[in-house]
């Protein structure tokens, strides 16, 4: 599984620090004395699969580097409820002023990666892959996309500038899609991969005429129209299957014979994990 780049890990753990804390913690710095030496544990108050390890560690640690992380469990690993994740020692101030970046930004990890499980589970029993999409939360797609991996998904393209992907509405402005797909081919380097989203069965074929696809999407298609794209396709691209699928539906979807299902809930609509951090003192 690849990971997280730490530079990136730290610019949101800066950014979103600098926002809870602008002028310092007023309620630390008041009630709790200077020499206080605090200890926690991250507890887990329902089951899942855990992400954000490094993320912990780096929230935890970028205000006061004499403050000690140990995580108990690994990135991808599923923990039943009242799981003891990890454990935390430190100056009390500097545990107590890191405290909430770090819960929000494990929490949601956890949860995005909890949920792309229970979709890869779903699919087990075909070869069909999950993966996430560009409905990400604006500064932090890096590390929701690195907890659909840990979940057991991949990842779609990262951005606008890795992949040509046309939808909808750029062939609504496209009067003959098959020369407007090979005259993009011809300004592309060989590298660069071509999606083409439909909407209907009978612009499939069009698409596969330009010779230069590799991926089709079949959007909101119902089950029967799949298992029809899939023909029409006959292994002349990768078919790609997204549009309000839900893991009540995934399962017939995956079944349909497409290669990949693309699911924006697994980080636009999730719930973060119910996760705490248990201080005392030492």
């Amino acid at each position: 599984m690849i990971g997280l780049d730490r530079r990136e890990i730290q610019r949101v753990v800066d950014l979103a620090l600098a926002e809870d804390a602008p002028f310092g913690d007023l309620t630390s710095q008041t009630l709790v004395p200077a020499d206080a030496v605090a200890r926690a544990e991250l507890v887990a108050r329902e089951h899942g699969v855990f992400s954000g390890a490094e993320v912990l560690v780096v929230a935890m640690t970028a205000l006061d580097d004499e403050v000690l992380v140990k995580p108990l469990v690994a990135d991808g690993e599923a923990f039943p409820s009242t799981s003891v994740l990890a454990t935390v020692e430190g100056p009390a101030r500097s545990v107590l002023q890191a405290e909430r970046v770090a819960l929000n930004l494990v929490q949601r990890m956890s949860g995005i990666a909890t949920l792309t499980a229970r979709y890869v589970s779903a699919v087990s029993d075909t070869s069909a892959r999950i993966v996430d999409t560009r409905k990400t939360t604006p500064g932090l797609r890096s590390l929701e996309r690195y907890a659909v991996r840990c979940g057991g998904g991949h990842n779609h393209r990262y951005s606008l500038s890795d992949a040509v992907m046309a939808k909808d509405n750029h062939l609504a402005v496209v009067e003959d899609v098959t020369e407007a797909l090979r005259r993009a081919a011809d300004q592309l380097p060989h590298t660069t991969h071509i999606e083409v989203e439909v909407d209907r069965l009978d612009q499939i074929v069009p698409v596969l005429e330009s010779g230069v696809v590799g991926t089709i999407m079949l959007d909101n298609f119902d089950v029967p129209d799949l298992v029809k794209g899939v023909e029409l396709v006959a292994g002349r691209a990768i078919v790609e299957a997204s549009g309000g699928i839900t893991l009540e539906t995934v399962g017939e979807v995956a079944r349909t014979g497409v290669d990949v299902i693309s699911v924006g809930a697994l980080t636009h609509s999730v719930r973060s994990l119910d996760l705490g951090l248990d201080v005392s003192l030492t």
